[in-house]
């Protein structure tokens, strides 16, 4: 006899939180997407559940697209709602995984924004000493981000040990907790000891261990971060829209261009499949048309 969760969502979140050690950030994510879902598919009680096929699950998820969301939030939309099923399934609350065989629609699949060389130029030179209160800090940031490939709440996340500055490299907390070493350029660790001899001491008001401060002293959160890159994205005149992920993308593409193996690359962004990876070969367009001009016999 099936059991029956007084939610199952909240059932699940508390699986998450205990046994998975996801980031809040994430739960709260898969939190959003699972309302949408059952909300989409009108389930107002528990038992409901039990009614949901997997052409529901399509519907909703096409009903995303057309809504506008990207490719990144359908995905993660599409993991919480298949971990749902599953961990239902497991504890007993339904009778079958009805998403154990869907797959992802290829039609979803694009490729990351990634900016050129001379757009990264622009942009880690916009804050201005004349028009920004911390030019040192944003600086930092935005090297950071573009040098080691880091997450806005990885950067965030930084501490004053973090940043290894005599060998050059960076101590990474990605998700679940997981951690990874980065190397650093010495551009990065430049703008990052400007920042600490000139700025951080003015902003450290109540002793933190993090590494970017905000006005007030307190941890920068990745919104803020967020906020930043947007503001000088729009002063260096790069008119894609542009996150700290297309500082991301860029530093892989990047990478890629230069000749780094693809698994080195892996390692640095923290994947944990290489198939993850794999979608900078196709960002990549022009090493490649190289490499087969240079290669085949009748290119």
């Amino acid at each position: 006899m099936l059991q029956v969760a007084a939610n199952p969502i909240e059932a699940f979140l508390d699986y998450l939180t205990i046994e998975c050690g996801l980031s809040a950030n994430t739960l709260q994510a898969y939190q959003r997407d699972l309302e949408r879902f059952a909300a989409f598919a009108g389930i107002a009680q528990p038992e409901a559940w039990e009614t949901v096929d997997s052409e529901k699950v399509v519907e909703f998820l096409m009903a995303e697209k057309a809504r506008g969301c990207a490719v990144s939030t359908i995905s993660r939309a599409l993991v919480a709602i298949r971990m749902l099923f599953r961990f239902m399934s497991a504890e007993g609350f339904l009778s079958r995984d009805v998403t154990e065989h869907l797959e992802s629609p290829r039609l979803w699949v694009t490729l990351p924004e990634v900016l050129d060389r001379k757009a990264v130029d622009r942009l880690l030179a916009a804050p201005d000493p004349k028009h920004d209160r911390w030019p040192k800090r944003d600086t930092a940031i935005l090297e950071v981000l573009y040098a080691t490939g880091a997450r806005a709440t990885e950067a965030a996340d930084l501490t004053m040990t973090s940043v290894n500055r005599d060998v050059g490299y960076v101590h990474c907390i990605g998700k679940g907790r997981k951690e990874r070493i980065v190397p650093i350029g010495r551009r990065a660790l430049e703008a990052i000891d400007a920042y600490l001899a000139q700025e951080r001491p003015q902003l450290d008001r109540q002793r933190s261990d993090y590494l970017f401060l905000t006005h007030s002293g307190r941890r920068m959160g990745r919104e803020t971060i967020w906020r930043l890159v947007k503001k000088y994205a729009m002063r260096a005149g790069v008119s894609r829209r542009v996150s700290p992920h297309t500082l991301r993308h860029s530093f892989a593409t990047h990478l890629l261009e230069g000749g780094a193996d693809l698994r080195a690359i892996q390692e640095m962004l923290g994947h944990v499949d290489i198939g993850t990876t794999q979608i900078y070969t196709h960002v990549d367009q022009n090493r490649l048309k190289a490499i087969h001009k240079k290669y085949h016999p009748r290119a």
